[in-house]
Formats: structure tokens, sequence, C-alpha cells
């Protein structure tokens, strides 16, 4: 048999068994979809994208410019198809292995289908990303793009050289004509940011996820993100025909006549996301193109005024220039005195003929040859430029006219005014143009009574088109250069007319809160109008008068209310400045949700439009205090969508989220609420009380636990839930060597209290020895876990975890139980892992507890799979995980030795307090290094509440056996990595409360203190207790944006016996005296008792030298601030912090008999063995209060005993 007869009969044999589907055979189909079963034959006329198989092998070729389109899908009759017929497609096969395809091409794609009457293909190849089209023969060509090569035979010669000869036209064309960019019909690959949502979803039939891309009026579907970025596509749906439609939790069904495309997303939101997205497409598509085909007509406005990006559908109708969406957004935060932007699909009633007509004659070439005669190559922006390039450029360009041609008369207004009168009487435009925009009134008084200005001249002469211009521009600013002018704020993503009606219910304004319920009865239907920034509500429709008005600006806040609030399904409220709520409702949620999104879009100001993208329940603006500046409260825009809050603010340029559930402190503070979130705290403050007090009611139930999975529990930094990790810090310090731990239940009144007061909010519940019984606590945790809604191992994985327990072989065991781990939910992998390495230390104790790995297992098993024992693979999953803890979990061997050693001392402790007759349990065992932080360097210690910095040191020492010489000052340290900087403890301070302050990357550290010396020298040789001089200052900016972003900056300091003093100039000698200085206020002053003072500054700050310090400051209401200080040299530095530490610590620096100390140091006061343990490692901060009553009084807790 020949190759041709050959390859003949396997093209037979390939296209009889052929599946219709999504993929070209450039792919292995078996690998994208799930193979149909046998006898369900409706699968692939469900789901697959192919609706019909062609029914005939005759190879047919058409030839088409314009006209009828019959036998083709409707959907392509948007493009004029070219050329089309049948072709061999050679996939990555075989050179012998075709397949008969139905190829299109039209001006921005060559695609290939199964069948002549498909509607979607397998796969589209952009025009602009072919290179050139070869013949290999045989009736063979290529196809070569830049980044891959298509086969395909046709019927003849002739057939093939006519394929040839059009796709090689068409590519020559477009490079001839300058039209090789992006497609309006192609995501650009380089240009993300055109895109109006792109990711992968799943779509139902396929195994693999697909690349998805909405852009414009249409949605691509690509293989991957790399086809995606190489712009070589599966099959693209026009919108016009598409309707989204919500069909479950995750998943969503996009609705053609010609297919149903079942997408599910990976997590609600990102559902919510996506639909909004293709929702806004298919708006896009509906829209009305003729005012834009019209002006199109002109060349150059088919392309972006102001960065080149085809198609343009927007406009500034009095700069007479055709913009793209993101330009428009640009143009929008220039105001609309400078650029008065306009769809010219959905703004159809603004389009007149008169104005239509101008944008022929004047558009984008006149208007560039005015305001782009001067653009340097260097400031020019085009298609991929962001959000930042292009507001500067059309700053410089509308706003300040620094591209201009200038007219010969600039700057003689009286002459200016006179061409104007003259010129708006003939046709020239463009003369005009640059008369307006160079400075003539467009009202001037012309000279003539009857015609008394420029508007009236022109319609007496019969310039339609003049006065047209005219009446757009009559109240446009004039570009002038702002020197030294703040960038502008603006929207940056392009809104539709903010214009919204129709009926609405609507109760009375209230004074108060709504807490109870509103029937329908309370409600009034009313026709609502929002046009202009005035939200109206009249009668019925046919009112004139409107009832009432909200302005737009007088809103403070908008809620959108859960279902069924009240008696509609779905309702909003609107607060305003004047301490009024309205409440509307409908029964339509979707009609609700357009009302939010316009009325949001109304009042919310332009730089924080990125929280419109949230779906928000709350959004608004409040007053807050942040950063260095406590005293003057600044306003900001807060969102709340589930549990995060999303913020902007007044001094940041981009939004900040707020994890309320990983909040370390809420609270209410005088007239403040209280955000503390690792270290960093945000005091939101209401200007007034009605929408403040919601506010809060809203922040505090989103920070609290939600319902009864493991994601809607307050969580800690490392994502495992409060109520977990309370309970294990407490077993672990009091009960690891309690008798039958776990096994026993407890009292179940106190389990049940406890885990109702964890539930409602842990934060606040402190775990005491004393008052909470360890039984009790370890009840709680199991009930907890028994509890769960989904399950500790979720109901999805729950059987497979139970399989994986039966696998005979240990390594495909243990590769099951690491797959199946990484397949959890974040917050239910990192609680597993919590879980089991508790359970690996508790087993540990056996000997004393008697609760081994398989006793714990009996208890755990059937409680973490919720199955009351009827499954005894439960307790086999459990026991494997605690034996094989350190395999299956990954932990490193110097992560294992320090739990051994962490253990070993617990022991210790435990042996030397049984004894001695005395369990101490209020010890604190930490690690203390000696040097340096490395393992061969730990000590673990016990910590007891009375121990000082220099016991600390001393007990180091000894263990180490280090005699100390003369001249050697011994130190403890607090290093704190994360800041790059360590503070020597005063030998004085009580080590415990610093214990429980630190954070997880901080530590203690035993070394010499090389530069005391220097410092005791100068303290004894200077004559004053003051302190003063220049020196380099820097404020933090917080996570929340709030602060100084800039560097250092020269201020006058002043140090004395009770604070800290910022000038922004040098004093003089007499301004230093006390009864001068209270004319002379400082800008900033600071209590020394206040302030923690450390050496060293984080590099990525760029400090201007090397000898600086990093400063915290907390007031008595704990609020807090940090910022920087450099000294030009060391000396400088060495005599600063000797001077804070004489100050603080009432000129004692240093202990004159410190070697007395170190030989009379005695047993610890057995007294103290009733104060709970508090854990060194993981959330310190939650334990704030408690270490304020240490610091004051160590023995605070006893006195509860």
């Amino acid at each position: 048999m020949s190759d041709k007869d050959d390859a003949e009969t396997m093209r037979g044999r390939l296209r009889s068994e052929r599946v219709n589907s999504l993929f070209s055979e450039d792919e292995l189909i078996e690998d994208y979809y799930d193979q149909p079963a046998a006898n369900d034959s409706s699968c692939w006329n469900d789901y697959g994208l192919s609706t019909l198989q062609s029914s005939g092998t005759v190879s047919r070729s058409i030839s088409m410019h314009s006209g009828s389109t019959e036998g083709l899908d409707a959907s392509a009759q948007l493009l004029p198809i070219i050329k089309a017929g049948w072709l061999d497609k050679n996939p990555p096969q075989g050179s012998y292995i075709y397949q008969k395809r139905w190829v299109k091409l039209d001006a921005d794609y060559l695609r290939y289908f199964d069948s002549e009457k498909d509607t979607y293909s397998k796969r589209f190849i952009p025009v602009t990303s072919i290179v050139r089209v070869a013949s290999i023969g045989d009736q063979k060509f290529e196809v070569i793009t830049n980044n891959r090569t298509f086969a395909f035979r046709a019927e003849s010669d002739a057939d093939r050289n006519e394929w040839m000869r059009t796709l090689q036209q068409m590519v020559d064309e477009r490079k001839f004509k300058g039209l090789n960019r992006i497609s309006l019909f192609q995501p650009p690959t380089s240009a993300l940011d055109s895109v109006d949502k792109c990711g992968l979803l799943e779509l139902r039939g396929f195994k693999n996820k697909l690349y998805v891309v909405v852009a414009g009026d249409k949605v691509f579907l690509y293989k991957n993100a790399e086809d995606y970025r190489q712009g070589i596509g599966i099959t693209y749906i026009e919108m016009n025909v598409g309707n989204v439609k919500d069909v479950d939790r995750r998943g969503f069904d996009l609705t053609t006549p010609y297919r149903i495309f079942s997408f599910s997303a990976d997590s609600d939101q990102e559902k919510d996301e996506w639909v909004e997205a293709m929702q806004q497409s298919i708006t896009e598509a509906l829209s009305n193109s003729e005012v834009a085909e019209r002006i199109w007509l002109v060349e150059a406005n088919r392309f972006c005024a102001d960065c080149g990006s085809p198609k343009p559908d927007w406009a500034s109708i009095n700069l007479c220039v055709v913009i793209c969406k993101r330009c428009a957004g640009e143009h929008r935060g220039l105001g609309p005195s400078i650029t008065k932007v306009r769809s010219l699909k959905m703004d159809r009633k603004v389009w007149t003929e008169e104005l239509i007509e101008l944008f022929c004659q004047v558009g984008n070439c006149v208007a560039n040859q005015f305001w782009a005669a001067n653009v340097p190559p260097s400031e020019a922006i085009h298609v991929a430029s962001g959000s930042q390039e292009r507001r500067r450029f059309l700053i410089a360009k509308y706003k300040e006219g620094k591209y201009r041609r200038y007219h010969p008369l600039f700057g003689n207004q009286e002459e200016l005014n006179k061409a104007l009168c003259a010129t708006v009487t003939t046709s020239d435009l463009a003369e005009t143009q640059s008369l307006v925009f160079c400075g003539a009134e467009v009202s001037c008084f012309s000279g003539d009574p009857d015609f008394p200005n420029p508007i009236a001249l022109a319609e007496q002469a019969g310039q339609k088109l003049q006065m047209e211009f005219l009446l757009h521009n009559k109240n446009s600013e004039i570009p002038q250069v702002e020197a030294g002018s703040s960038e502008e704020k603006h929207y940056s993503v392009i809104l539709p007319s903010v214009t919204h009606n129709g009926f609405l219910h609507k109760t009375p304004s209230m004074a108060k809160l709504v807490h109870e319920r509103k029937s329908r009865e309370e409600f009034s239907r009313r026709w609502c109008t929002l046009n202009d920034s005035i939200f109206s509500y009249y009668e019925n429709d046919r009112n004139a008068v409107p009832n009432g008005e909200i302005k737009m600006e007088e809103i403070v806040c908008l809620v959108n209310n859960p279902p069924d609030t009240h008696g509609f399904e779905s309702t909003f409220e609107v607060y305003i400045e004047s301490e009024r709520l309205y409440l509307f409702g409908l029964d339509n949620p979707e009609a609700i949700r357009k009302w939010v999104k316009s009325i949001a879009k109304s009042f919310i100001h332009p730089r924080a439009d990125e929280l419109l993208s949230y779906d928000f329940e709350r959004i608004g603006r409040l007053q807050y205090k942040g950063g260095l500046n406590l005293e003057r409260a600044k306003e900001g825009w807060f969102a709340l969508a589930q549990s995060v809050l999303y913020a902007f603010f007044e001094d940041s340029d981009k939004e900040e989220a707020v994890h309320l559930k990983k909040l370390q402190e809420l609270s209410i503070q005088g007239d403040s609420l209280v955000l503390v979130e690792r270290r960093r705290t945000l005091y939101i403050q209401g200007e007034r009380k009605l929408d403040f007090l919601g506010w809060v009611a809203a922040i505090q139930k989103a920070a609290g636990s939600s319902g009864d999975t493991l994601s809607e529990q307050q969580l800690t930094e490392s994502d495992i839930p409060v109520i977990v990790d309370r309970c294990i810090d407490y077993i672990t310090q009091c009960g690891l060597t309690s008798e039958g731990i776990y096994r026993k239940s407890g009292q179940n009144s106190k389990t049940t209290s406890l885990l109702e007061m964890l539930r409602k909010d842990a934060r606040r519940v402190r775990l005491k020895e004393g008052e909470h019984h360890v039984d009790d606590v370890s009840n709680t945790l199991k009930r907890f876990f028994r509890d769960l809604g989904d399950g500790l191992f979720t109901k999805e994985f729950c059987q497979d975890w139970l399989k994986a327990a039966a696998v005979e072989n240990e390594e495909e065991k243990v590769s099951q139980y690491r797959h199946l781990l990484s397949s959890l939910p974040v917050v239910n992998r990192a609680t597993v892992k919590a879980l089991i390495n508790h359970l690996y230390r508790v087993q540990y104790f056996s000997e004393m507890n008697q609760m081994n790995t398989h006793n714990l297992a009996i208890v755990f098993g059937p409680t973490l799979f919720q199955t009351d024992g009827k499954d005894y693979k439960a307790g086999r999953v459990v026991e494997d995980l605690i034996s094989r803890y350190v395999v299956i979990f990954s932990v490193d061997e110097q992560e294992m030795r320090k739990q051994q050693d962490e253990i070993q001392a617990i022991i210790k402790m435990r042996i030397a307090g049984s004894s001695s007759g005395t369990q101490q349990a209020g010890d604190f065992i930490c690690t203390v290094y000696l040097e340096e932080k490395k393992t061969e360097a730990e000590q673990h210690i016990k910590i007891p509440a009375t121990m000082t910095a220099e016991e600390l040191t001393f007990e180091i020492l000894d263990r180490r056996k280090i005699e100390t010489k003369e001249k050697e000052y011994w130190s403890c340290f607090e290093v704190n990595e994360r800041e790059e900087a360590e503070r020597p403890l005063h030998y004085s301070e009580k080590v415990l409360p610093i214990l429980h302050g630190l954070g997880t990357d901080s530590y203690l550290v035993v070394k010499k203190q090389l530069s005391m010396e220097n410092m005791l020298i100068y303290l004894a040789s200077r004559v004053s207790d003051s302190k003063h001089g220049m020196m380099k200052f820097r404020e933090e900016r917080n996570v929340l944006g709030l602060g100084l972003s800039t560097g250092f900056h020269d201020r006058y300091f002043i140090l004395n016996n009770s604070c800290l003093r910022l000038y922004k100039e040098v004093r003089s000698l007499k301004q230093r005296i006390p009864a001068v200085e209270t004319s002379h206020r400082p800008e900033k002053e600071w209590p020394v008792k206040n302030l923690k003072v450390y050496l060293g500054i984080k590099k990525k700050l760029r400090p201007p030298s090397c000898w600086g310090f990093t400063v915290f400051y907390e007031n008595e209401k704990h609020e807090k601030q940090q910022w920087y200080l450099c000294c030009d040299t060391q000396m400088e530095l060495r005599e600063w912090f000797a001077s804070f530490l004489y100050v603080q610590n009432g000129g004692n620096v240093w202990p004159s008999e410190s070697s007395k100390v170190r030989a009379s140091r005695t047993q610890q006061d057995s007294r103290l063995g009733n104060i709970s343990l508090i854990p060194l490692r993981g959330n310190e901060n939650e334990m704030r209060n408690s270490v304020a009553a240490f610091a004051a009084d160590p023995l605070t807790l006893l006195r509860n005993v």
C-alpha cells in the first residue's frame, strides 16, 4: 500500500472513531477529558463543545468577503469569513496520521473545526502570530507562527496554493498596514491589564482545568497559561448570545444557543468574580455599536488617541478624542472640568448627529496635532503601559498642556478672544480648538449686542459643529503647568454611567439602628432614580416631583444585608451624615445587587474604587488613627467582606487588608475600636454614632467564630484555631504528666461552659491552673473536634484516610498520608499537624500519664473521624500519624532535636518538682542562647517570676562554667530578628514579662556588652543629666500603610529625666532652659518610661549610617508607635544609648557589686508553684494583660490562688 493510501485509510479510521471535544489533536485528548461511559450517549451532547459531526467527506472550499454566510454558524457572522473549506490536519502523533478538519479564515483568526456546522473551534491561530506560510509538497503546507508550526494538506495543489496565497496575503497586509498589533478579539499576550478576568477553571467533563480569559465581549478558552501567552487557544465564545447562571456553591453555567459550559471555581468568592466578569462581558456585547462603527470609519479613530490601543470604545466629548477603556479610567480621574468621558456604546443619548460629525471631522487626528505635537518618545505611553504611567502622561498632556502646539497669540488674551470670534463663523475646527485650549474665552463678549458671544456668532453663521464644540467646552479648564503638583487620584477601572432607576420598597428614615425585623407592611413602594449624584424617590413613576432626595456626598455608609433580614428577600441600608438611616428592599436579589453597586460607585472616592471589586456587606468612610501621630484622626474608606476588612487610607495609594479572624486583640477603648494585628494597631473612630455602632457590631461579628468548621473559627497567625491553640498550650504546660489525660472525661457541665466561652470569643479566654482542671480542658478539645461540621479530615477526604490505613506497604502508606495531608484545606492541614505534634509529646510521658500511642489512638480515632467507634480504622489512622509523625510531616533533624530537648527539660523539671515535694507549674521553660543563636549554644532554662536579667545571665554562665573577668560586661539581650535590632536588658529587669511579649521572630541571648565600659566612662564625665543634639529621624510605615513613606530627616532632640522631645530646627541654649521652653513647644514629645530602645536598624530602610536605633513607644492606652534614629558616628550612638539607659533607670546603669549577686544566688521561691505556665513560642501577644500585671507586681497572680 502506498503512503498516500495508508494515510487515507488511517484518516478514515480516525474520523470514524473520533469523539468531539474542546481539544485539538495537537494534544493527547484523553489527558484532558473524562471518557464518557459506554451507555451514556448524551454525555457529549450535554457537555462537549461540538454539537454536530460533519456528515459528508466531500471536499469543499468557500471563499467569501461579505454577504451571505449560509451554512456557517451565526456567531461567526460578526467577522466576514475570507476563506473556508475542508483540509487535512497533521497532528504530532505521526507524519502519516491526518484528520479531516473544516477550516475558516477571517480577519483575525485561522480556526479549524470537526464539522462545517460546528460553532466552537478545536483550535484558533491568531493571524497576527503567523510569520509565514510554506509549501512542504504533496498538497501539504505549513503555517508557521513564532512558537509552533501547523501542517495542513489540501485536496489538490491548486487548493493548497489558493490557501497559501490567501494566508500570505493576509499576513503581508497586516504588516504593511501596521496592523500587527493586538487584535480586538484577541486577549493581548503582553498586556494582561486589559483583560477583565483570567485564570484556571474546571469545565465539566474534563480532567484538567482550562485557562479561561474574559476580554471585552468574548470569553476565550486555552489549554493552559502558556498557550494564552502565545495567543494560540481552543475556542472563544461570543457573549452577545451568552447567559450566566449561578448553579451551586462554586459552580456556574455559561449558556449559549449552541452549548452549555458548566464551570467550577476554587471558591465562592472566585466564582462570584467570574460571574460578574462574564455578566459585564454580556453587557458590553449587547451594547449599541452603531455610534462606534460610525466614528471608527475615520482611521485615526480606530486607535486610542493616548496609547494606541485598537478599537477604543470611549471618548472625551470636549477634547474630541477617542480613547480606550484603561485611558478612560485615568481621564475620569482628571475631573469633568478637564475631560468629559462618555461611552461610544452605552451613553447613546449623548451622541447627537452633530457630536458624531464633530468626531469624524476632528477626532484623534486633528486633536493630537494640537495636544501631542511635542511628545518625547521617552514619555509616550503604549498599550501595555501601567496605570501610573498613563496617569502621569495624561496629566502632562491635558491638564498641564505640556505637549500642545502653542497658538501664536498665546498670552495675549484680547487678541485670542478676537480671533476666536472670527474663527467660529468658519468651518476651521482645528483653529477653534487651538484658540480655546490656549486661553481664548468661550463666553467672551464679541462686541455685537445681538450676537454677544462666540456661541451666538457660530449659530448665526450656521456653524453647528462650532456650536457643538463650544458648548462642550463652555466650562473647560485651560491647561496650565502646576509646579510640584501632587499626583491626581483616579478611577483604576472605568465605570459605565452611574445612573439607575426602578421600583424599591422603602421604610421611613430612622435615627437608630434596625435591630428588629421589619415586616413587608412597613415598606412603601417608591419609584427611585439615581442620576447626577442624587438618589431621588417618588410616589410613582409618573410623578415629576420627588418625595425626597439623598445626595451622594452625604452618604457615609452603605450596608448590603444578608438575605431575609427583613420582610423582603433582599434589603440594603443607606446611612447619611445627618445621622439618618434609610432601608430599602425587594424580592429580587439581582436587582438589589445592581442598586448597591450603583450607589457605591457614586459615593466612594475615586482613589478607593478598588474596594468595589469585593462582595462587600458594608462599605463607607470612617476616621482612623495610626502611625506616629495619634493626635489627629484621618479619613479612610473601608469595606467589610466576610472576615476581611479592606481599607484605603489618606496617605496610601493602595488598599490594605486586615484579616479579622487573625487579630490578636479587638476591643473598644473610649470612642475607638482597636484592632491589634502582629504588634500593629489601628484605631477606628466614628464621627457619627449611628453608622459607627453598625461598623463595630459588624466587625466584632466578622472577627468571631462564625460557624462549626475550622476555617470559620478565630485563628492564630499559623492558621490554627485559637480554641485548639489555647487547649494544647495549657495541657502541654500543666497536663503532660496527668494520669489518664484525654481518657478521663472531666465534668460535663464545666466542659460545656468552657467550650461555649471559647466558641464565643476564644481570644478573651485565659486558661489558668486552679481555675480550669486539666481533664475539663482535654475534654473540651475532644468535644470541639467531635462537633466539627465538616470534621478535621473533611467529609470529602475522610474515607480516603480510612482506606490509606489498610495499605500494607509502608512506603505506599506514608505516601498516601502525605498526599491526603496536602489535599486538606490550609486551616485543616495546620491543625492536624499541631494536634499530632501535641499527641506525639503526650505519648513521650506515657510512663507517667499511661497514655501511649495506642491508647491515644483509641481515644482520638472516633473523635476526629466522628465514627462513634464503628470503624476501627479511625484509630489506625491516628496511631499511624503519631508513630510516623517525623516522616509524614517532614520534621527536620533540628526541629526534632529541639522538641526532644524541650521534652527532656519538662521531664527533668517534673522529676525535680516531685522529689522536692513542690511542682512549680508556674516556672517558664524557655530557650536562651549563649553568645549566638545556634543549636549547640542552646540552654533550656526554668524562669521563675522573680528571676532578673542578671540572675539569668549568671545561670547561663554557671552552666557553661564561664568565669567573668574584670571589665567584662556580660548581659542578656533581647534580639528581634525581623527588625534586625537588639536590646540589652537592664540587670534588674524581670525576665518573665519579657518572655511573654516575645514574638516568634525574637529570642534571648547572653553575651558580652562591648560598649558598656565606654558608656560608663561617658556617663561619669558628663556635666548634665540631659542630652541634646541632631539625629536623623524616620517613622515606620506599618502593615496598614500608615506613617511616613519618605526617608530619614534631620531633627533636633532633647532628652531629659522625664521625656524625649523632637524639634524641626535647632534649639538655642536659652530655649533649652525649662522656663523659656514652654514658649517653644516641640513637634513631638514622649515619656521616657514608655520607650523601648533597640540597637540597630533593618537594612531595607537604607539608613544613612550603620549607627542607629529602633524605638518602640506604647502609651497607657496601649497605642503603639515605632520609629528610627540614626547617628553620624559610633561615639554619638554610644552617648545617646548611655543617656537613654541613664534616664530610664534613675542613673543606675550597671550594678556596682555584681560578683556578690552571683555568689549569693539562691533557690527560687517555691511559693510561685501555682502560676500558670505560658508558652514561649506561639501567640504570646495574647497574654499582654497578664504581662502588664507581672511588670507592675510579679506576685499579682498569687492573690487569686
